[in-house]
């Protein structure tokens, strides 16, 4: 049984968490009937990522067996029969879109997840193989999971609140495709065929790059004036202390400790990510719904 869950790799459901940042923003995190919707969202959005990781093992057996970590995948090491997995997959598409229409019953939510799962079924069929292409494809993913979260709740999704999660998602893919060209390197084995299209110094450059544009966005996005007014407060830049404190921390694990290879790994395993992104969550918390707290009279 053990297999079948990790099949669908649940640790990796991490990323659809994104779904509920529309709402925690618009301070609607606590509205009881919002947050059954969003439940029902996250949930449909585990069945279809699943899914989809599901149908890229599937196509990927012959080179995942080449890959240290990846030979271990149920299907790479024949854990799981494939036609077992394919009745799986098939099942979770059904529920998950069953739950779509659960959590947002005039099918706008239920669009996304269909454009999510077209265009990571690209992705597995060839695109994953186009350099640049294949990152800026997995960060517009991100991307839809706060659009889908602000349309189950019917919130606004800022236009900062896109450009900084497409971002984020960008710089962690980055740090990825930085590790898959070191594995390469060490082992003489392309995993990736879109590791050709990188090397070091450009990926290195790009990382640094969207570090700074995280950051300085992250500092406008708190302290441009539409901001202070939607969210009724000007002290939001207290918060980014943290995004500093956490970007650093990811561009050390990836330049010093040479560890960057899944950001879900760092986000289980790394305690001073797991301490900054609690904290940042806590002081954001803290700015927008106590805002009368005596921390600021």
């Amino acid at each position: 049984m053990k297999y079948y869950i990790k099949l669908l790799r649940p640790k990796d459901w991490a990323k659809n968490f994104f779904i509920f940042v529309p709402s925690f923003f618009a301070r609607h995190i606590f509205i009881a009937e919002k947050i059954e919707h969003l439940l029902a969202g996250f949930v449909a959005f585990c069945c279809i990522a699943s899914s989809i990781y599901i149908i890229n093992d599937y196509r990927d057996i012959d080179d995942d067996r080449k890959h240290p970590l990846k030979s271990k995948r149920p299907l790479a090491s024949g854990k799981v029969k494939p036609s077992y997995a394919i009745i799986i997959c098939i099942v979770l598409i059904i529920l998950g879109s069953a739950l779509a229409v659960l959590a947002n019953p005039n099918c706008h939510f239920l669009f996304i997840l269909v454009v999510y799962f077209f265009l990571n079924l690209a992705y597995s069929f060839g695109l994953k193989n186009i350099a640049i292409l294949d990152m800026l494809i997995l960060a517009t993913g991100f991307v839809l999971r706060v659009k889908g979260g602000a349309i189950i709740t019917h919130v606004d999704s800022s236009d900062w609140l896109i450009i900084m999660t497409f971002l984020l998602a960008l710089f962690m893919a980055i740090g990825k495709r930085r590790d898959d060209l070191l594995l390469k390197a060490s082992s003489g084995t392309e995993m990736r065929k879109s590791v050709s299209g990188y090397n070091l110094e450009f990926l290195n450059t790009m990382l640094g790059l969207f570090g700074a544009i995280i950051i300085v966005a992250y500092i406008s996005y708190t302290v441009s004036p539409r901001t202070i007014v939607r969210l009724g407060t000007y002290r939001l830049y207290y918060s980014s202390l943290f995004v500093i404190a956490g970007i650093m921390r990811y561009m050390q694990v990836v330049f010093v400790t040479q560890r960057s290879g899944s950001p879900t790994d760092i986000l289980y395993k790394d305690r001073f990510i797991q301490i900054t992104i609690f904290l940042w969550i806590l002081s954001v918390f803290i700015l927008l719904y106590l805002p009368n707290s005596p921390i600021f009279n």
